[in-house]
């Protein structure tokens, strides 16, 4: 997730079985997509979720290599770890690196399970968690990052058949990763497919980004989309414009195709925790940080304001008093962007932060963010807390969970 918060690290159709895929028949998608969410139909309650992150295998799988059945126990104990602690959304990452946690024919199966990618890993894990949510009270939202290929830079250590090998010229290298580029609108095209092959599949009941479209700057390097800015780039004023075109277009289309492809599907996203500064814009928050418009070009506040996604959960990483990035002022900035609009506003809460000793003296203290949702509760517009994430959800660091729990999640 973005600068400061997860960067280091970054669901069966009911037809759909353990180890084997069908393709579930109109009657079986329509009972499943009939059943009301555990907040609403319209979100208007409060969700209560926690991001399960599978890059570099943070929190499942546990490790590379376990057996189908090992797997599929971990990811049930990750699904009732959730339902006991009175939480109702897991959002689960089914594409950490342009590969698949489901039998994509697009893409191939991730390295996370097996230790190699495109091995098939004897199971369907987005299938299983879409089926053994449901069957717990959750919803499971499938979490995508869209253009993220690779935490290293080396072709060769990808599938034989992955896209990124076949299509060379779609790849931009950058901070010792590889990337799809945005800027071509085959890459663009090829991602919604991709994307929309697990919404076709399984009754989803949210696709869901992170905050990683363009990459976050790092010093002295250059994404590299001349040419494509050269080829596409004509009608805009700067790059910079274009870029931000390139990701709104991306946006829109698929929260039009997502309705289209399943219209009980959600769109959510969990963006960088700062649109603008006001130093920057007039528009923008009391705060002196990274800013999603500039440095991933996601005008996530105009997504918000045209009513294109279902919701937003901003990453406000910080504590309450951080004097670059204060959680009681962003809190209230996105709430009056949120207000009249059609999107659901719910606050990501940094978890992980807690008790962590290279933290401040405020993540050492038990009742941060406890007073975190204190705060959030003063703004009708904020519908719910989203906690990065299920590791921390479960080990419960000094306790910081455990008193959300008590304080706030009595029922």
């Amino acid at each position: 997730m973005g600068r400061l918060t997860r960067r280091a690290f970054t669901l069966a159709a009911f037809s759909v079985v353990a180890g084997t895929t069908a393709t579930a028949s109109a009657a079986e998608r329509k009972a499943a997509e009939s059943k009301a969410s555990p907040y609403g139909a319209a979100g208007v309650r409060e969700m209560r979720g926690v991001w399960l992150a599978t890059v570099a295998n943070r929190d499942f799988p546990s490790r590379a290599g376990l057996t189908a059945k090992q797997q599929r126990a971990e990811l049930i104990g990750w699904l009732d770890l959730a339902a006991r602690s009175r939480l109702n959304t897991v959002i689960l990452q089914v594409r950490p690196t342009a590969d698949a946690l489901w039998p994509s024919p697009y893409e191939p199966w991730s390295a996370v399970l097996t230790g190699t990618q495109g091995k098939d890993p004897g199971w369907d894990p987005l299938g299983t968690a879409v089926r053994e949510a449901r069957a717990r009270g959750l919803e499971l939202h499938a979490w995508f990052n869209p253009f993220r290929i690779a935490n290293h830079t080396d072709p060769k250590k990808l599938a034989e058949n992955h896209p990124a090998r076949l299509h060379p010229d779609w790849v931009v290298t950058f901070g010792g990763r590889m990337y799809y580029n945005p800027g071509l609108p085959a890459v663009r095209t090829f991602v919604r497919t991709a994307i929309l092959d697990a919404v076709r599949r399984y009754p989803l009941d949210a696709v869901h980004f992170d905050d990683y479209f363009y990459p976050y700057p790092v010093a002295g390097q250059t994404f590299d989309d001349d040419a494509a800015y050269v080829k596409y780039g004509a009608a805009f004023p700067d790059r910079a414009s274009w870029r931000r075109h390139n990701i709104d277009s991306f946006v829109h289309d698929m929260a039009v195709r997502i309705k289209k492809t399943r219209a009980a599907t959600r769109f959510g996203v969990s963006p960088f925790g700062v649109w603008r500064n006001k130093s920057t814009d007039p528009l923008g928050s009391d705060t002196r940080a990274a800013q999603s418009y500039d440095d991933n070009f996601a005008d996530t506040r105009k997504w918000v304001r045209e009513g294109w996604i279902d919701y937003i959960v901003p990453q406000v990483y910080w504590n309450i008093g951080f004097p670059a990035a204060d959680y009681a002022k962003l809190v209230p900035w996105w709430a009056a962007v949120a207000k009249g609009s059609r999107t659901q506003l719910c606050i990501g809460e940094a978890l992980y932060k807690a008790g962590d000793p290279a933290q401040s003296a405020a993540w050492q203290n038990a009742a941060e963010l406890s007073r975190h949702l204190t705060l959030a509760d003063r703004y009708p517009e904020v519908k719910g807390h989203v906690y990065f994430a299920a590791r921390e959800v479960k080990g419960d660091p000094i306790g910081a969970f455990s008193k959300v729990v008590a304080d706030h999640y009595k029922k």
